[in-house]
């Protein structure tokens, strides 16, 4: 099943982890027109601008993986609104500043950047029905920072 033309439930749904540990990774209903959202809004959007894929290296997470992971159980992960993503040879602050200015989010966090090394962390990016919240942050030396810091 695709949730848009780049982005397929079987991308959105695979975790090591959940092979690994046994544990089912399958979103309901409610869960898949959320990744569907986030898709068209937020990742397509991205890929168009820069052209090419955005890998992204974590997505859905059932409850039980969240746990599994070290999440929660509320992470919007687990609803299908959330996915942490990088865009090869594009630096993380560029997609992450990219997305803050031109597309609509729930929330963005710059995670374990290093200025410098473009390669360095992620982007975690969400979108939700409803009102956004529009939260940029920064994630490093385990704590979170308001805007996107480098």
């Amino acid at each position: 099943m695709q949730l848009s033309p780049n982005f397929s439930l079987d991308e959105f749904t695979a975790s090591a982890t959940a092979e690994r540990e046994r544990i089912a990774n399958s979103p309901d209903a409610q869960q898949i027109a959320a990744m569907k959202l986030l898709c068209t809004k937020v990742l397509e959007p991205l890929r168009a601008h820069f052209g090419q894929p955005v890998r992204i290296t974590s997505r859905f997470r059932s409850p039980k993986l969240c746990l599994a992971v070290g999440s929660t159980t509320g992470s919007q992960h687990a609803k299908g609104e959330a996915a942490d993503l990088e865009i090869a040879g594009i630096d993380n602050l560029t997609v992450a500043t990219f997305i803050r200015d031109r597309l609509p989010f729930d929330q963005l966090i710059l995670e374990n950047y290093v200025r410098g090394n473009p390669s360095s962390g992620w982007v975690h990016v969400s979108y939700r029905d409803g009102r956004l919240r529009k939260e940029a942050l920064t994630f490093a030396r385990r704590n979170y920072f308001k805007g996107l810091l480098a």
